[in-house]
C-alpha cells in the first residue's frame, strides 16, 4: 500500500504537467492562418458592433424614391461586405419596430456609425441605427464567402 501511495505521489506533478500542455495545446483542428484571416483571438472570438436598425416614425412613402433607396440599401451592404466590414445582416420581423441588423467588423462604436451613415435607408431617415458593442466568434467573418455557395439567386 505505501509503494502505491508513493507511485500516486510521484505521479500527480505529471498528470498536472500533461492536464496544463493539453490546456495549452491548440486544437487538432485549429488553423493559425484562418484564424488571423479573421481576427480571432486565442478562444476564436473577436469584436463587432451589433447596429439594430429601427422604424423611424418617418417612412419613405411607397413609390420609386422607396425602391430606390432599398436598392441602394442592399448596394451598399454588398459595398461593406465585401469590404470585409460587414460581417452579417439581416432583417429582423418588425415587432416594435425592429427592422433589421448588422454585425460590422470594426473597432468602435464611432466607426461603425460612420459605416452606417453610407446606407440609404439612414441617410432618408426610413431607419434609425442603435449600436452595442458585441464580442462573438471570428468565424462571422467567414458567413459572406460561403453564402455565395447556398444562395440559388443573389439579391
Amino acid at each position: 500500500m505505501r509503494h502505491l501511495l508513493h507511485a500516486l505521489a510521484l505521479s500527480l506533478p505529471l498528470l498536472a504537467s500533461a492536464q496544463t500542455a493539453a490546456q495549452t495545446a491548440p486544437a487538432p483542428t485549429y488553423d493559425e492562418a484562418l484564424a488571423q484571416r479573421v481576427g480571432a483571438n486565442d478562444n476564436g472570438m473577436r469584436a463587432y458592433v451589433l447596429v439594430i436598425l429601427k422604424s423611424s416614425g418617418t417612412p419613405v412613402p411607397k413609390g420609386e424614391a422607396r425602391d430606390a433607396m432599398f436598392k441602394g440599401h442592399f448596394a451598399n451592404m454588398k459595398r461593406l461586405a465585401d469590404a470585409g466590414v460587414l460581417a452579417l445582416a439581416g432583417p429582423l420581423d418588425g415587432v416594435d419596430g425592429w427592422r433589421g441588423l448588422f454585425v460590422l467588423a470594426v473597432p468602435d462604436i464611432e466607426t461603425a456609425k460612420q459605416h452606417v451613415a453610407t446606407d440609404p435607408v439612414i441617410a432618408q431617415r426610413e431607419m434609425v441605427a442603435e449600436y452595442h458593442r458585441y464580442f462573438g466568434s471570428a468565424a462571422l467573418m467567414l458567413v459572406n464567402e460561403h453564402h455565395a455557395k447556398v444562395a440559388k439567386k443573389p439579391f
